[in-house]
C-alpha cells in the first residue's frame, strides 16, 4: 500500500494534485514551507483548511534563512509581475534558490524516516515552459538522486505534469476538489486574490476557461 508525502503551498497546483490524486498515491502527509515570502500567512492557512478538508496530517516548516539569501520579488519590496506571463524576465522576477530542490529533498528526510513510497509535486505544463524545475527531466533526476541519498528510495511523483492551468481546473471540477480554499496571489491580503499578479492572471483565465465563475467571484470578488 503507498503512502505519500505532498509539497502543499495552498495554490491550485497542489490542492488540485492531493484533491484529486490523493487515494490514488496514499497521501497522508502534506509539508507547507515559510521562508518569509510574501503570501505566508494566507498559504499556510489554506494549506491547513485543505488538510483538515481531506483528514491528513499538516507539518509548517520555517526555512529563515532562505529569505535571507533570496532577493526576488516573492519575498522582497519589489513588486511582482504583473503581465509577459511565462517569459525568462518574469521568472526571474520569482525565483527563490533551489526552492523545489530543496523542498524535495526535506520531504525525501520525512519518507526516509517513515516509509514512505511518493513524494506528489505539482509541477505542470504551463510553468514547465519556464521553470525548469517543473520539468519531466528534473521529476527524473531528483528521483534517480533519492534512490542514492535515502534507504527508502521515494519516488517523485507529478501527476499534473502534462496538464496546464485550464486542465487542472477542469480535473478539480470533476474531482470535486474545494477550490475555495485555493491561495495562488503573490500579493494575497486577508483571502482576496490581487488579480493583477502573474499567478492570478493564469489563475483567474483558467476559471474562466473552465466557466468556474463562482470561484472567481470567491477569490477575486470580482476585481
Amino acid at each position: 500500500m503507498n503512502k505519500s508525502v505532498i509539497l502543499l503551498s495552498g495554490g491550485l497546483d497542489s490542492v488540485v494534485a492531493l484533491g484529486a490524486f490523493k487515494e490514488e498515491y496514499g497521501i497522508v502527509l502534506a509539508l507547507t514551507f515559510d521562508y518569509g515570502q510574501k503570501s505566508a500567512k494566507e498559504e499556510i492557512y489554506a494549506s491547513k483548511k485543505v488538510c483538515e478538508y481531506y483528514d491528513i496530517k499538516h507539518k509548517i516548516i520555517k526555512l529563515n534563512w532562505l529569505k535571507e539569501i533570496t532577493k526576488t520579488a516573492l519575498v522582497s519590496g519589489s513588486a511582482v509581475p504583473k503581465e509577459n506571463l511565462g517569459t525568462e524576465e518574469s521568472a526571474k522576477a520569482v525565483w527563490v534558490p533551489n526552492r523545489n530542490g530543496l523542498f524535495l529533498n526535506i520531504a525525501a528526510s520525512f519518507c526516509d524516516s517513515a516509509g514512505y513510497n511518493y513524494i506528489i509535486f505539482g509541477a505542470n505544463k504551463d510553468e514547465g515552459q519556464t521553470f525548469s524545475d517543473n520539468t519531466e527531466d528534473f521529476r527524473r533526476s531528483i528521483s534517480s538522486v533519492f534512490e542514492l541519498s535515502t534507504l527508502v528510495k521515494p519516488q517523485v511523483a507529478t501527476p499534473l505534469i502534462n496538464c496546464t492551468k485550464s486542465d487542472i481546473v477542469k480535473i478539480a471540477v470533476e474531482k470535486s476538489v474545494p477550490l475555495e480554499f485555493v491561495r495562488s496571489c503573490y500579493n494575497i491580503k486577508e483571502g482576496v486574490h490581487c488579480g493583477k499578479c502573474e499567478s492570478c492572471l493564469h489563475l483567474r483565465r483558467a476559471l474562466e476557461e473552465n466557466n468556474c465563475y463562482k470561484y472567481i467571484d470567491i477569490l477575486f470578488k470580482r476585481r
